[in-house]
């Protein structure tokens, strides 16, 4: 059997990926709102949402090592068959939100930096290199290029945030001292529920098959990857947030709302703030990109072979070869543009993030139900620590998924 090397920081890396990809617009923008609206008082909210996503997703991850199938396998196996069924149709219409949204969100993107083109236009040429880049890279590609777009959004914002860091008491009562102002309570679960992405964790155990982590002695290698990824997550919510808290909340709606926050950075501290905000952004949005149209299309193709009670002829760890994939990262890729003729880019983003809080607590209750049978998990089933966390995000995404259905009823 393999050896596994816990402690080359070189075995890091599906966590990277799974972070790249779950920050995109919809956490800027969440997360912008917020820090206009409410200060430095709710930061705890990004470091509760980024714990949450890591419980969910070493849920997912344990599952997948101690069983050796998917956990989109073992709902096809071992649940009554409308789970997967249901989970397929939210698919196929979350996956044409999400596209819409993206190819949208690296238009805005990078039409803040070069307005020369059209949104349209960037997130058409954007959608078109994340395909080529999918279609003919391997995954150590793509996580490469992911670890690159990462440091680029992740370092830029940090250095942003550190020069306008408030003082050292504010910032510690954010984070340790939970609040809830006035009018706030939305925005805290958009917070926490925005932070690393939703249908997109699912990504996770195609990744780690990429790697070639099997077999429950991997666990530990997937606890530090995965922990490494949250508070990767935590630290740019929390750096978005603070770079936000001087912007006026009247200011930040709109596709005027990331020229809004570059616009307060440039005026706090020069271009160069300016400039390094909207390049992060672009990183954001534009691993996000290139994290769904390679992940999601997994869960297509798995789901295709796990119904036929098949593998891929290819092996499966070779998904991305077969002709479901591709016809699913075209899904991804083509379709979804028309929704830019609603030419309401942000609109279509937090359509985005609502699509998504319809996804948590269907994941998080199947979660609970499946790891915690000892004839499925022997000793690795959940402690009481691990379900109290899982409860509480089920209450906590099931409001969230009330407060925005509720919001969108005329």
């Amino acid at each position: 059997m393999k050896s596994v090397n816990f402690d080359s920081i070189k075995a890091i890396g599906p966590g990277i990926v799974i972070a790249a990809t779950g920050v995109g617009a919809g956490d800027l923008i969440a997360a912008s709102v917020s820090g206009a609206r409410f200060g430095t008082t709710i930061l705890w909210a990004a470091v509760v949402g980024a714990i949450i996503k890591y419980v969910i997703n070493e849920n997912l991850a344990r599952w997948q090592l101690v069983t050796g199938t998917t956990l989109l396998e073992g709902w096809v196996q071992r649940l009554p068959r409308f789970v997967s069924v249901y989970f397929l149709l939210y698919l196929l219409l979350w996956s044409f939100i999400v596209a819409g949204a993206l190819i949208s969100a690296t238009g805005l993107a990078a039409h803040a930096m070069l307005p020369a083109l059209s949104v349209e236009v960037w997130g058409i040429a954007h959608s078109i290199a994340a395909v080529v880049i999918v279609w003919f890279g391997a995954y150590r590609h793509i996580e490469r290029i992911m670890k690159l777009l990462i440091a680029i959004m992740f370092v830029v914002v940090i250095v942003c945030a550190a020069i306008l860091l408030p003082s050292a008491s504010e910032l510690l009562a954010g984070i340790f001292l939970p609040s809830l102002p006035d009018g706030s309570i939305v925005f805290v679960l958009g917070v926490i529920g925005g932070v690393g992405g939703s249908v997109t964790v699912m990504s996770y155990g195609y990744w780690i098959r990429e790697k070639q982590w099997a077999g429950s002695e991997y666990i530990p290698q997937c606890r530090t990857d995965l922990a490494l990824a949250y508070l990767l997550t935590g630290l740019f919510g929390l750096a978005v947030m603070i770079i936000a808290a001087g912007v006026q909340p009247e200011v930040v709606k709109g596709s005027r709302m990331i020229l809004a926050v570059a616009d307060h950075l440039e005026t706090s501290v020069g271009v160069y703030g300016k400039w390094l905000f909207l390049i992060g952004f672009w990183g954001a949005v534009f691993s996000s990109m290139i994290g769904v149209w390679d992940g999601v299309p997994y869960l297509f193709t798995d789901y295709i072979y796990a119904s036929r009670k098949t593998v891929a002829e290819t092996g499966t760890t070779h998904y991305a070869k077969t002709p479901y994939y591709r016809i699913y990262l075209l899904y991804l890729a083509l379709p979804p543009m028309i929704l830019l003729l609603v030419g309401k880019p942000v609109w279509i983003v937090v359509i985005y993030s609502v699509a998504g809080a319809f996804f948590m607590p269907f994941l998080a209750v199947l979660l609970i139900y499946m790891n915690n049978r000892a004839q499925w998990l022997q000793n690795f089933r959940n402690s009481y620590i691990m379900n109290s966390l899982l409860v509480i995000s089920i209450l906590l995404f099931s409001y969230l998924l009330f407060e925005k259905t509720v919001r969108l009823l005329p």
